[in-house]
């Protein structure tokens, strides 16, 4: 059982390894690895063969929201490979994407049903982000009440909440 102090300082080891592998430096003026990359520029390299490097290519995406919806059948690839990192950031762009990503919805439904907890959760947000136009991922939502893993029922709750307005 977790202590807060001790989940606290658990969740922020997490977060220092998870920002570390996607070449953030703990420094306040540092940049993520791949800030400022073009939209373009983060297609090519969810084309790349290393997947490493597709999941940055996914995540830069995610931190240019709605304007990253050039890519969104890039993206809906993505969620095929099988990196789980890779799947997890390119459902984490589509969320970002919004409502404008509504071509994504039975993709990210299908994720729903992923191997991976993380890329289950980042699915249901994704759809939550998507909002009213996800409504045909209702079902595949609720069947989420089911699942193994908390922080997915959570997210699915959530997903449910926003689709339904």
């Amino acid at each position: 059982m977790f202590t807060v102090t001790s989940r606290r300082r658990w969740c922020l080891g997490v977060a220092a390894c998870l920002l570390a592998m996607l070449g953030c430096d703990s420094r306040p003026e540092a940049r993520l690895r791949d800030e400022g990359k073009s939209i373009e520029e983060l297609r090519a390299m969810l084309a790349d063969p290393k997947p490493e490097v597709q999941a940055r290519g996914a995540f830069g995406l995610s931190l240019h929201g709605p304007g990253a919806s050039p890519a969104i059948a890039d993206l809906i690839e993505a969620l095929k490979r099988p990196d789980a990192l890779v799947r997890q950031n390119a459902a984490l762009a589509l969320g970002a994407i919004g409502p404008a990503a509504e071509s994504a919805v039975p993709a990210l439904t299908g994720s729903l049903g992923d191997s991976e907890w993380a890329v289950r959760r980042q699915a249901a947000l994704a759809l939550g982000e998507i909002g009213p136009a996800a409504k045909a991922a209702l079902p595949g939502l609720a069947k989420c009440d089911g699942d193994s893993n908390k922080l997915v029922r959570e997210a699915a709750k959530e997903a449910r909440r926003k689709i339904a307005g």
